[in-house]
């Protein structure tokens, strides 16, 4: 478990799986004001002003929440192609949850 600091954990996004990541950028683009993050063949992302939400793949990532926060406190961080690192792990009713270190170049600057 990692050491809490005074303020609240941040929600990074929530990963939705879908059968055609195009097909639902299109559909929530339609309906919602988001912004197109990423997204090619096998994931993408939309930011709203609060959030993100990921959709992926059956065979690419399971559903899941991400967590901003230092993945070599809960397991043996794997580094993605977008250079940011996870690990996952499990709640008490199964759900994963991904703690997500962004990549250096995209993390918010401390000053």
């Amino acid at each position: 478990m990692s050491e809490k600091s005074a303020g609240l954990d941040v929600l990074h996004h929530a990963a939705l799986r879908v059968r055609d990541v195009r097909a639902a950028v299109e559909w929530y683009m339609q309906r919602f004001r988001c912004e197109v993050e990423y997204q090619d063949e096998s994931w993408a992302m939309l930011k709203f002003a609060n959030v993100r939400l990921a959709f992926v793949l059956q065979e690419q990532h399971p559903p899941h929440i991400a967590v901003l926060g230092d993945p070599a406190g809960f397991g043996q961080p794997r580094v993605h192609r977008d250079g940011t690192s996870s690990a996952y792990l499990k709640d008490p009713d199964g759900n994963n949850v991904e703690i997500l270190a962004l990549a250096p170049e995209a993390a918010p600057s401390k000053g």
